[in-house]
């Protein structure tokens, strides 16, 4: 399945009081990954939503913290297509910092269709799962997404 890796930077507005990343950053970062893993795949929520009026809402979320991030830390967060269901997408995230894992989780993504009033979660397309199957890794450093053999 296809792959992606990012690198962010720890701000100071994502500690606590004591210089700890705050918890729901996280979720905040699986967040980043996920939009550009999309990107990433030629699969931008603008694109997804002007080219097909389809949006990819976040319907789950979980995250096992092993290890404390702190202010200035440079981390890498790994997203993988982990499911493609018939109407969802689930990916896996890992986040490392200097290839230890800190953290891990999946988002639970759906593929819906948006119309004047309503949303309505519709199959995804062939050709989406045949991209979002592809055994590729893309590496964004910062420079720009490169393919990573």
């Amino acid at each position: 399945m296809r792959k992606n890796s990012i690198n962010l930077r720890i701000n100071w507005g994502d500690t606590d009081k004591a210089g700890i990343v705050y918890y729901p950053n996280f979720f905040k970062w699986f967040d980043i990954a996920g939009h550009q893993f999309f990107r990433d795949c030629n699969l931008s929520p603008t694109y997804l939503e002007k080219e097909y009026n389809i949006i990819v809402p976040l319907l789950d979320a979980r995250c096992t913290f092993e290890n404390a991030l702190l202010y200035d830390d440079i981390i890498t967060i790994h997203t993988e297509v982990a499911e493609i269901n018939r109407k969802t997408i689930k990916l896996n995230h890992e986040i490392e910092r200097n290839d230890m894992r800190m953290g891990y989780g999946y988002e639970l993504r759906g593929w819906v269709k948006q119309s004047h009033d309503k949303i309505k979660a519709v199959p995804i397309p062939e050709n989406i799962r045949n991209i979002l199957s592809e055994n590729k890794h893309t590496v964004d450093d910062g420079k720009g997404p490169r393919l990573n053999a």
